[in-house]
């Protein structure tokens, strides 16, 4: 029985697919797509194989409008990973070659494809970029039983610096995130994203996006945001604000929504994207996680590169942060979005 390809519309049969498949994860939800292409404007190619009626591979993408420059597809924009998943290899290869074909017609070159890679040692991932998954146990409590005695006294710490977190996803919490957000983005001197991005998140995910906000008594400290596929969690943002680092409202924000993903039934943790042995690698892996090799390709181009994700800071580049860190919030807040948008990690 012959393979049929098309873009999706049906977002049901879709995530029905994504959520049984063992490689499924909260960016593969349709809700991703819906978002990318409300908030930016980027067209939803996301691709279905079915067979005999039945689905048997989805392929999430994207076609990125550039200024001056070709359309380009990325799998998946704004996060670490999009690679296809189907019901064997010879699938996600015609998913692939679909894709390739879409993007010829659109006189495209590039086409941004984030993989991962499983069974690999430590040794073969010295300073490569890493997903950091973490197995969650059945219930907050023993989860907080496995911790070193050492992170539990800093979890402690922060509550004993009366720092509180509540899980609440209403127009004053996302507010509030996003000023934190928006505020560590400046500092960083990177382009923020726009605040309807995270609204529209919020709209298509439903259920399945939960928004951390911690607070010194009614002053928001830090937030962060977790997504949901099944059992399976990962968070893409997280931020503290630099003056109240000092009561340590990371280890409240994250141990606030490690212990909400245990308490609703999740079984994973996605830490997201770090550079394997450096300071964002060690904090998450205290917790738990473990490294998973990104590998990151232009299929276009069938060039991999695997350290895509590292990049190394050019002396303008650096110029750029520096200055772009010293524009005023409500600058950095128009312009940041408007920039933001074309780029794809």
């Amino acid at each position: 029985m012959s393979i049929s390809i098309e873009i999706a519309t049906d977002q049901v049969a879709w995530d029905d697919y994504v959520s049984r498949h063992p490689q499924g994860s909260p960016y593969h939800k349709y809700a991703w797509l819906q978002s990318v292409e409300e908030a930016y404007q980027h067209q939803n190619i996301g691709l279905i194989a079915t067979q005999d009626n039945k689905i048997v591979g989805v392929l999430p993408c994207v076609a990125m409008a550039r200024p001056f420059a070709k359309t380009k597809f990325c799998a998946l924009p704004f996060c670490d990973i999009g690679h296809a998943i189907a019901d064997n290899q010879d699938i996600v290869n015609a998913l692939q070659h679909h894709a390739l074909n879409l993007l010829a017609i659109r006189k495209g070159q590039v086409f941004e494809y984030r993989d991962t890679e499983l069974n690999i040692t430590e040794q073969q991932i010295a300073s490569q970029k890493v997903r950091m998954l973490m197995a969650l146990p059945e219930s907050s409590a023993a989860l907080l039983d496995g911790f070193k005695s050492k992170l539990r006294s800093q979890i402690r710490k922060s509550e004993k610096n009366g720092l509180t977190c509540t899980i609440n996803n209403n127009q004053q919490a996302i507010d509030n995130f996003y000023l934190i957000f928006a505020k560590n983005m400046r500092k960083l001197g990177s382009p923020v994203h726009s605040k309807i991005w995270f609204e529209s998140l919020f709209k298509h995910y439903k259920d399945d996006i939960f928004l951390g906000i911690v607070y010194k008594q009614s002053t928001p400290t830090g937030a962060g945001i977790i997504i949901r596929n099944k059992h399976k969690f990962a968070i893409p943002w997280a931020s503290t604000d630099a003056d109240f680092n000092y009561l340590a409202p990371n280890m409240m924000l994250y141990w606030s929504l490690l212990k909400h993903a245990c308490d609703v039934g999740g079984s994973e943790f996605d830490f997201g994207r770090s550079t394997f042995g450096e300071g964002t690698y060690k904090f998450k892996q205290q917790w738990g996680a473990e490294p998973v090799p990104l590998v990151w390709s232009d299929l276009a181009s069938q060039i991999s590169d695997q350290n895509a994700a590292v990049v190394e800071k050019s002396q303008l580049r650096a110029l750029v942060e520096a200055v772009w860190s010293r524009l005023p919030l409500g600058l950095t807040t128009t312009l940041g979005p408007q920039l933001r948008k074309h780029i794809s990690l």
